[in-house]
C-alpha cells in the first residue's frame, strides 16, 4: 500500500472477504493508519502471505471500481522515489490531486436541470395543457421556450437537456413561475453531473499552417532524428517557429492514434500556446496545471482514464503525473528553464529528466526544444546521446534583435542617470510608443524594493523567521519576507537610532512600475510579477491585454522572458544584467545567458528587427560579449571547460543534503556527524557542512553537504549509502523535528 506520508517503504493490510475479489493493484482504499487516522491509499501490489510477527490491519472500505493509478504511473512513481531519494509517499502526495487523496475531497459538479413529466410526453396531453394555460400567460411563455430549447416540439424525437437557469433566462421567467408549473405537473426537475472542463470547439487539423522552407527542414529532421534516438533538441533561436513544428509533430501523432504531453515551464505560456493548439486541435485538448482548481483537476484525471481520454496534454511540470495508456510523443519546451525543477517539498525533481523517464517507459519519443539549450542536454548531444536539429533564422526571415550596452556605472559616475533608466533607454522607450509599438522591461526582482534602510545609522529591517532582509510593498505600505510570508507595516522610526530616515535601498518590479508611470504618464502599464498573477485569470487578463494592444508597456520578472509570443513588440530593457551574472551559483554564468537571450528574444517578433537595451555596470565581461553575439557556442565551451576542472555537471553528478532543526547547535552537530560518516564512505567528494546564503528559513536553522559523484560511480550503491546516513544521524540525534533531504541534480 502506498500511503500520502513522508515515510519510507510501503504498508501493509489485510484484505476482508467482501471486496477481496475486487481489489486490484492502482485502485484506492481507505486504511486506518496509527492511532486513529485514516488515509486513502492506492494499492501498491497484491501478495498471498502475510508479514510475519506483525498485526495486520484490514482495508476499511474500497472506494474505486477500477484502479485510479495506472501501472506506468506507479512505475514512475517508485523511479522517482528512488533517484530523487525521497519517500514514495511524497510522490504519490504531488501526483495525484487533492480530491482523489481525501475522503471528502472531491465532490462533482451537478447542475438542475427541467423536463417534461412522463404523463405530459403525450403530444396530445401537453397540448390540453397549453390550452388551459392561456390564461396565465407567463407559465404558457415559459412552457413554450422550454419546448422550443429542448427541441420537444419539433417532431424529431430527439430531446435535448435544458438547464433550469438556461430555461429562466431564456424565457425571462422566474423561480416563482416555475415552480407553478411543476405543481401543476407539467414540468419536473433533476440533478445531473456536469463537468468543469471548459476547452471546447472541433478538431480541424486543417488550421495548421503552412511549414516555411526551413521550418520543413527542421521538421523533416526531428523525424530522421527519432528514428535512431528516443530523445532529441529542436535547437531553434527565438521566434524560429518551433512551436507551429511541434503542432505538426502533435497532429502526426494523433494520425497514428497516441497521445501527446507538451510541457511549459510557466503557467503564463499555457495561456498563451492554448489558443494556437485549441485552434487545430479543439476539445482534443486539455489543459493541466496548478492554478486549476483541485476538482477541475481531478475531472481530467478521470478524462485520461475513460474511454475517451484527451490526445494532447498541455501543461506544466504536473501534468507528467496524468495517466497515459499511448503516449507516443513528450515535448519539452523551453527545456533550459529552472521553473522545471521542484525546490519545495519533495520530491525535488526535474520534470525534463522525469518525462524522458515516462518516455521511455511508454515507449514514446521526447523532444527537447530551446533557443538557449541548456549545458546538460547540449552536452548529452555533443556525446551522442541525443539528437540534435538547428534552426537558425527567425520565421519570414526577421533578424534577432539589434542588442545595445549601455556603461550604467559611467552614466552614474558622471550624473547622467539616476534611477533606474539610461538615457538611450528613456528615448527608444519613447519613440516606440510614439510609432504604436509596444516595450517590455525585465527586472528580476518583485517588490518595491528590495529592502528599506535607515540612512542614519545603516539598520535594515529582517524577518524575525528567516535569515533574510524584508522587501518593500508600496502597495501594501508593508515589509514582507519571500520565504515564509511574514509581514509588518513599514516603520515610521528607525528602532536602532529613533531617526526617521529610512528609505528603501533598490528598485523592484513595483518600483520600476511607479517610475514609468510617472516618465509615461499616458502609456497604459502593466506589471507581472508574482504578486500580480496568483490567479489563472490574472495570468490571461495580463498576457490577453498586452497581445491585443491594451498595454503599452509590460514589466516583470523571469516570467516574461519564458517564450511568450507578442508581435508588436520593439523594444526590451533588461535593466540589471548585473543581478544575474553575479548569483553565486556555478549556474549563474548558464542562467544569466539564457535569461538575457530569452527575454531579450521577445523584441522584434513582427515587422522590423527589435532592440534590446542590455544596461549592466560590466561591459567588458565576456558573458555580456557572448549575449551581445548570441555566441552559445562560445558559452558551452567556457563552461564545460570550467565545470571539468572544478568537478561539475555534466561531468559530475551532484546531490545536496540539507539538515533542518529549531535550534542552531542540534543542526551544527548533526550536519558534522553525517559529514563525518560520509566521507568515511565518499572521501573527498563530500564538501561542507556549509552555510547556504540563506541559513535559516521558517524558523528552521539550515546546513548543507555536498555529495560529487563523477560518472562512473554505481549511484545504485552511492544512494543506498546516503539513506543509510540519514537514518543513522536521525537515530543518533533523537529529535523529532531534526530533518535530512536531498536534493539531486539541484538546479
Amino acid at each position: 500500500m502506498i500511503l500520502p506520508v513522508p515515510l519510507e517503504g510501503t504498508f501493509t493490510y489485510s484484505l476482508p472477504d467482501d471486496i477481496r475479489e475486487k481489489v486490484r493493484e492502482g485502485t484506492r482504499v481507505l486504511v486506518q493508519f496509527g492511532r486513529g487516522k485514516t488515509y486513502i491509499g492506492v494499492v501498491a501490489s497484491i501478495v498471498a502471505d502475510a508479514p510475519v510477527g506483525y498485526k495486520i490491519k484490514p482495508i476499511l472500505q474500497l472506494l474505486d471500481s477500477a484502479p485510479s493509478v495506472l501501472p506506468l504511473q506507479q512505475q514512475l512513481w517508485t523511479w522517482m522515489a528512488d533517484y530523487y531519494l525521497c519517500p514514495i509517499g511524497d510522490v504519490f502526495k504531488t501526483a495525484m490531486p487533492s480530491g482523489l487523496k481525501q475522503e471528502d475531497g472531491y465532490k462533482p459538479r451537478t447542475e438542475l436541470f427541467i423536463r417534461l413529466t412522463p404523463q405530459y410526453s403525450d403530444e396530445a396531453v401537453l397540448h390540453q395543457a397549453i390550452d388551459e394555460l392561456k390564461r396565465a400567460p407567463r407559465q404558457m411563455s415559459a412552457l413554450l421556450c422550454y419546448l422550443r430549447l429542448s427541441h420537444a416540439d419539433d417532431g424529431s424525437g430527439e430531446v435535448r437537456e435544458v438547464a433550469r437557469d438556461e430555461l429562466l433566462n431564456a424565457s425571462h421567467s422566474t423561480l416563482p413561475v416555475l415552480n407553478s408549473l411543476m405543481k401543476r405537473g407539467i414540468l419536473e426537475t433533476y440533478n445531473k453531473e456536469v463537468g468543469r472542463l471548459y476547452i471546447s470547439g472541433t478538431y480541424n487539423p486543417q488550421n495548421k499552417k503552412v511549414l516555411s522552407p526551413a521550418q520543413a527542414t527542421a521538421y523533416q529532421s526531428v523525424l530522421e532524428s527519432m528514428k535512431s534516438k528516443s530523445v532529441s533538441l529542436l535547437h531553434g533561436v527565438t521566434s524560429s517557429g518551433k512551436t507551429e513544428i511541434y503542432i505538426h509533430l502533435i497532429q502526426r501523432e494523433i494520425d497514428q492514434g497516441r497521445q501527446v504531453l507538451y510541457l511549459l515551464p510557466e503557467i503564463a505560456l499555457t495561456v498563451q500556446i492554448m489558443e494556437r493548439l485549441k485552434n487545430v486541435f479543439g476539445n482534443r485538448l486539455g489543459i493541466y496545471h496548478s492554478k486549476y482548481s483541485d476538482a477541475e483537476r481531478v475531472e481530467i484525471w478521470n478524462k485520461q482514464l475513460s474511454s475517451s481520454p484527451y490526445d494532447v496534454i498541455l501543461g506544466a511540470r504536473s501534468a507528467l503525473f496524468l495517466p497515459f495508456t499511448r503516449l507516443g510523443l513528450v515535448i519539452v519546451d523551453e527545456e533550459h528553464e529552472t521553473s522545471f525543477k521542484q525546490q519545495d517539498p519533495a520530491p525535488r525533481y526535474h520534470a525534463r529528466s522525469t518525462a524522458i523517464m515516462l518516455a521511455s517507459m511508454c515507449g514514446a519519443k521526447t523532444l527537447l526544444g530551446s533557443a538557449t539549450p541548456s549545458i546538460d542536454t547540449f552536452h548529452n548531444v555533443r556525446k551522442g546521446k541525443y539528437g540534435y536539429v538547428s534552426l537558425t533564422t527567425r520565421y519570414e526571415g526577421i533578424e534577432l534583435p539589434d542588442i545595445r550596452v549601455v556603461d550604467v556605472a559611467d552614466l552614474r559616475l558622471r550624473k547622467i542617470m539616476t534611477g533606474p533608466f539610461s538615457p538611450p533607454l528613456i528615448e527608444v522607450m519613447g519613440r516606440a510608443l510614439e510609432s504604436g509599438r509596444q516595450v517590455m522591461l525585465f527586472q528580476n526582482r518583485r517588490g518595491f524594493a528590495p529592502m528599506v534602510e535607515c540612512h542614519d545609522c545603516g539598520w535594515v529591517p529582517r524577518c524575525k523567521n528567516c535569515d533574510v532582509s524584508l522587501t518593500h510593498h508600496k502597495t501594501t505600505n508593508q515589509l514582507t519576507c519571500h520565504y515564509c510570508g511574514y509581514t509588518y507595516m513599514v516603520p515610521s522610526q528607525c528602532p536602532d537610532c529613533h531617526g526617521t530616515n529610512i528609505r528603501p535601498h533598490g528598485f523592484g518590479t513595483e518600483k520600476i512600475e511607479e517610475s514609468v508611470r510617472q516618465l509615461f504618464p499616458q502609456a497604459k502599464v502593466a506589471r507581472m510579477d508574482l504578486d500580480t498573477t496568483k490567479t489563472r485569470n490574472a495570468y490571461y487578463r495580463l498576457i490577453t491585454d498586452f497581445s491585443e494592444g491594451r498595454t503599452d508597456i509590460l514589466i516583470g520578472t523571469q516570467m516574461i522572458g519564458k517564450g511568450l509570443d507578442f508581435g508588436n513588440v520593439s523594444v526590451v530593457g533588461i535593466l540589471n544584467a548585473d543581478s544575474l551574472i553575479n548569483y553565486p551559483d556555478f549556474r549563474s554564468s548558464e542562467h544569466a545567458f539564457m535569461m538575457m537571450q530569452q527575454v531579450g528574444g521577445r523584441a522584434g517578433r513582427s515587422g522590423s528587427r527589435g532592440l534590446v537595451i542590455l544596461q549592466t555596470t560590466r561591459p567588458s565581461h565576456p558573458l555580456i560579449k557572448q549575449v551581445v553575439a548570441n555566441d552559445y557556442e562560445g558559452l558551452y565551451t567556457t563552461i564545460v571547460d570550467e565545470r571539468q576542472e572544478f568537478r561539475y555537471p555534466p561531468f559530475y553528478r551532484l546531490v545536496y543534503i540539507y539538515l533542518k532543526h529549531p535550534h542552531e547547535e542540534v543542526v551544527v552537530r548533526a550536519s558534522a556527524s553525517m559529514a563525518a560518516q560520509l566521507r568515511h564512505w565518499f572521501g573527498d567528494r563530500i564538501l561542507g557542512p556549509e552555510r547556504p546564503i540563506v541559513a535559516r528559513v521558517k524558523t528552521m536553522h539550515i546546513r548543507m553537504l555536498m555529495l560529487k559523484a563523477e560518472l562512473g560511480l554505481d549511484m545504485k550503491l552511492v544512494r543506498s549509502y546516503l539513506r543509510l546516513a540519514q537514518r543513522q544521524v536521525v537515530e543518533e540525534i533523537k529529535s523529532p523535528t531534526l530533518q535530512v533531504f536531498f536534493d539531486v541534480d539541484p538546479e
